[in-house]
């Protein structure tokens, strides 16, 4: 049969649609186990092996997201599949967050869809096609068809930036980023991120994205993914390069450039070995700075300019690699004199429209 021996948890609250749903993938040859919410499906993932993860997003006790997050630290290589009702823009920005491999909006017109999806995710995970494994939350047409919705509707783009951009303040267990970016319209063409990396490593980075339009709120969604997905490769041991800004410059360029979407990306890609305070820094395109900030002030770091990511041409990136110190912070910032003075002023105020300020801002790492 087309799911023969196909393992599927499905987490669903809906009683009516979740019993739809298994009758129907058990038909088709698949063994289905059911949960009523995430707390369920985490109990009974923990203690079964399965071949890929069905789930609802909005759900009592344990809401989907937050459940495949837990099951993706303890079996990073299972797909998995969001299926809900909730704006369609919005959930997609969350799915990127956890590496789902593809979402299904309710109500599910045909339940081939749903098994369509379960053979994709599975292809994805056993392909050796590395350039379509990773496009892991959205296919190239899809792509572009989101882009063509976020073009024509400042509101969905909106949104999407909105749900990306994380508080001013985000704390991890050895270290906390700060950040302030200023937007004078409704879509802001500058973009942040941090995330740990196992236990010994942080990754952080500031962009600055072109077009300078509808588009820019997009790029954050494809750049979110692609480093998503470099970090789902290290959590399954099978890939070092999100901890490796040399790598990690080179990775992007390359899924920018085959993309075909015309985007390109001024961009510092920061790693942090927390053990030893040691940072090695790359940077791409011209106009943005790192610098090390102490009680004197800020101190440039020298790094040359290089061509933005997404360009046929592009070369290298430009590194350093760097040790701070006690009492130093790293900081990434764009040269407008009024960002400067705020950072130096501790002015952390995350995303925030402010059309007398330039476009632009500036993060800031204390370990």
């Amino acid at each position: 049969m087309a799911l023969s021996d196909v393992s599927i948890l499905w987490v669903e609250d809906d009683p009516v649609f979740r019993q739809i749903v298994a009758t129907f993938l058990s038909g088709r040859g698949a063994e289905v186990v059911q949960a009523c919410d995430g707390e369920q499906g985490l109990s009974i993932f923990k203690q079964q092996r399965f071949d890929i993860v069905l789930a609802d997003l909005s759900m009592p006790k344990l809401g989907g997201l937050d459940m495949l997050k837990e099951m993706s630290k303890l079996e990073p290589l299972v797909p998995s599949i969001v299926v809900s009702g909730n704006n369609v823009m919005a959930d997609v920005v969350e799915a990127l967050r956890v590496g789902a491999c593809d979402y299904l909006v309710k109500p599910v017109p045909d339940l081939f869809i749903i098994e369509q999806a379960i053979k994709q995710g599975l292809q994805r995970h056993q392909s050796d096609d590395v350039t379509q494994a990773e496009f892991d939350a959205l296919s190239n047409q899809e792509l572009k068809d989101n882009l063509v919705l976020l073009e024509q509707s400042v509101e969905a783009a909106k949104q999407v930036q909105q749900q990306l951009f994380p508080a001013s303040n985000i704390s991890y267990p050895t270290a906390k980023v700060d950040y302030s970016l200023f937007k004078s319209s409704d879509i802001s063409s500058y973009f942040i991120d941090s995330t740990m990396v196992g236990s010994d490593h942080l990754i952080m980075y500031m962009a600055h994205l072109y077009p300078e339009d509808n588009r820019a709120a997009f790029a954050c969604v494809l750049l979110r993914s692609f480093v998503n997905q470099k970090l789902k490769n290290y959590r399954s041991g099978q890939s070092k390069t999100i901890i490796e800004p040399f790598n990690m410059l080179s990775y992007l360029n390359e899924r920018l450039v085959k993309s075909g979407l015309d985007i390109t990306v001024d961009i510092i890609y920061v790693a942090i070995e927390l053990t030893r305070y040691r940072a090695a820094i790359a940077q791409a395109g011209k106009g943005l700075r790192c610098y090390l900030r102490n009680d004197e002030g800020l101190s440039p770091l020298a790094l040359s300019d290089s061509l933005q990511l997404g360009m046929l041409d592009w070369g290298k990136p430009s590194i350093q690699f760097r040790t701070i110190l006690p009492q130093e912070q790293l900081c990434i910032a764009t040269s407008e004199p009024e960002h400067k003075q705020q950072l130096l002023e501790n002015q952390f105020k995350g995303l925030v429209y402010d059309p007398l300020l330039p476009a632009g801002g500036f993060m800031q790492l204390s370990l």
